[in-house]
């Protein structure tokens, strides 16, 4: 099973630019030819675009370091040093990108639809030949300039998953077991703790053009905001979806704390989490025993669902309230739309990333 990485340290390197020329023109009949050394080339760019195809950062953790081409030297006959070709990474949607300082990090981009670029290093422009150096007092100047130094930076990179509406419950409470039935993805699903490692992605279709994105998010537990178990690194997911899908195991005599142990978590997680509208959906109706704590859950509660992810029961009633759920947030002035909710805005550099040097990270 592919091992799933959420997070990556990586060195970026841009090309230099080529040095400028020192030449003369030497033709049969020009004896005394003035200067023609060419510019440098520019120094190649590096260049994070993402592609759907590409869904963790796994590959960074067997190469973490990226240099893209320098640019070639200027030559004779005033000829112009090639230009490096860009070196594009590939990241997966939903990637965060901050550069390491002395001073803590910076963010530089947050990328959330397919095939956006960010330009991570500028290369450096090539240095100019003795062309450019000719004058009335000095017609054969040996003088040129040295290309510039490409950027180079390290580089944070961190995967949020962008998904509408997040299941989030306590271990074996049947957030595998739900998403398995609603779409098309296919967690490993067992009777013990901790049996999901990591995030799953289905896309719900309801017919006539309704669909969303859901995400089962691993096991969140008592004290996973503090580190405990496996939720912690798990809890980022949550903060891209607009709303929470808190599904609750009703067979358990304790069901009630159970729910409110999950909203401390995610209080003192904080990122706006406890924030989140949610629709709370009780679990395994079809067990013995768990009329009671649907009554609590009914009384307690304004808006609650009933299922059994196991038979299928409820489940139909519970999706279209999502859907309800996740467009009244879209039109609701209190959800921020960007994807960075918390994060500085960004603005993005707009590069053609057509025709360039494309690297994969698990390529030396």
């Amino acid at each position: 099973m592919l091992k799933f990485i959420d997070e990556a340290k990586i060195w970026i390197k841009a090309g230099d630019g080529g040095d400028g020329c020192v030449a003369f023109r030497r033709e049969k009949f020009v004896p005394r030819g003035g200067p023609s050394g060419g510019d440098g080339g520019n120094g190649a760019d590096v260049i994070f675009t993402t592609k759907k195809d590409v869904r963790t950062l796994i590959d960074f953790h067997y190469r973490q370091h990226f240099k893209a081409e320098d640019g070639a030297a200027g030559q004779g006959s005033k000829k112009e040093g090639k230009s490096g070709e860009n070196l594009v990474i590939f990241l997966p949607i939903g990637t965060l990108i901050r550069e390491i300082t002395d001073d803590g990090e910076i963010l530089l981009a947050d990328l959330v639809k397919e095939n956006e670029c960010f330009v991570g290093a500028n290369g450096g422009k090539g240095g100019k030949g003795n062309t450019h150096f000719k004058s009335s007092t000095n017609q054969a100047p040996r003088k040129f300039t040295n290309g510039e130094k490409g950027e180079e930076k390290y580089i944070h990179l961190e995967l949020k998953l962008l998904a509408d509406a997040g299941i989030v419950g306590l271990p074996n409470s049947g957030k595998s077991t739900l998403i398995s039935k609603i779409s098309a993805a296919r967690p490993k699903i067992a009777d013990y703790p901790f049996t999901t490692l990591v995030p799953n992605l289905g896309v719900v279709n309801l017919g006539a053009g309704r669909s969303f994105v859901i995400a089962d998010i691993p096991g969140i537990i008592e004290k996973a905001s503090e580190g405990r178990g496996l939720g912690y690194q798990f809890l980022k997911h949550v903060e891209r979806t607009k709303i929470l899908v808190h599904l609750v195991d009703l067979s358990l005599p304790d069901a009630l704390q159970r729910y409110w142990n999950i909203r401390q978590e995610l209080e003192k997680y904080g990122k706006d989490l406890s924030n989140k509208k949610e629709i709370v959906v009780g679990n395994k109706t079809d067990l013995p025993g768990t009329r009671e704590n649907a009554e609590i859950f009914r009384k307690k509660f304004k808006e609650v669902c009933f299922i059994s992810a196991m038979t299928g029961e409820g489940i139909k009633p519970m999706l279209e309230a999502v859907w309800r759920k996740i467009h009244q947030e879209i039109a609701s002035d209190s959800y921020v739309s960007s994807p960075s909710r918390g994060e500085e805005s960004t603005r993005l550099k707009a590069v053609d990333c057509g025709g360039d040097n494309r690297e994969n990270p698990s390529e030396d």
